[in-house]
């Protein structure tokens, strides 16, 4: 399979097993008590990253990916104006090997954060987004106004050698007052609360890869 050059799939020592992760856990679960927000940095070793990346340009020159839309229901549209991105959604059960190896390590995560911070996460969603040149998100809440699904939104970078000069941040609205900007840089982690936290995507020079999605609670599949 394209993207399988190699069948050690292995996650970084920060987010692997429950001994290696627990302090990665403690800390993350930690952050969102306190602010909404985790930030964790290397959680996907290189090689998983690299797979990932190859896999959504797969994806994308077989005619999988479609713009992005906003809203819900008859009143989705694309509005790119609002968001300019490309997505193509998993399907649990038909995922590649590195993105078996990656749901796996996200779903220990969901429990791990279940056992320290409650949040009663059941299940996950995720989609690939593919952000050309220029392209951004502007700024929104994850959770629908009529809709509690979505508890904590995440979202993986696959990006090879970003630089602060290749832009496209994830900008974080912390409160009212401070905002936090995240590189996309290839391996980082972001989570953080999906009705409480508003974020953006700044602009990049090059188009910008991800993996994105959400840890749902009971009942609202």
């Amino acid at each position: 399979m394209t993207g399988a050059t190699t069948a050690d799939y292995r996650m970084a020592t920060a987010a692997r097993g429950e001994g290696a992760s627990t302090r990665v856990v403690v800390r993350a679960c930690a952050a969102i008590r306190a602010r909404g927000l985790a930030i964790v940095q290397r959680f996907a070793a290189e090689p998983l990253v690299a797979a990932l990346a190859d896999e959504a340009r797969r994806r994308d020159a077989a005619g999988e990916f479609h713009l992005a839309r906003v809203g819900r229901g008859a009143h989705r549209a694309e509005r790119p104006d609002i968001r300019g991105d490309r997505i193509a959604w998993l399907d649990e059960q038909a995922l590649s090997p590195p993105e078996r190896t990656l749901w796996t390590s996200l779903d220990a995560l969901r429990i791990a954060l279940n056992r320290r911070a409650f949040l009663g996460l059941f299940s996950l969603e995720a989609h690939y987004a593919i952000y050309p040149v220029g392209a951004f998100y502007a700024r929104h809440r994850d959770r629908f106004r009529d809709d509690d699904a979505r508890v904590l939104s995440w979202a993986l970078y696959l990006n090879d050698g970003w630089t602060a000069a290749d832009g496209g941040a994830l900008r974080v609205h912390v409160d009212a007052h401070e905002a936090r900007d995240v590189p996309p840089e290839g391996g980082t982690l972001a989570c953080f609360l999906s009705d409480r936290v508003e974020h953006e995507v700044l602009p990049a020079t090059r188009t910008r890869l991800s993996i994105a999605g959400w840890f749902r609670r009971r009942g609202s599949e």
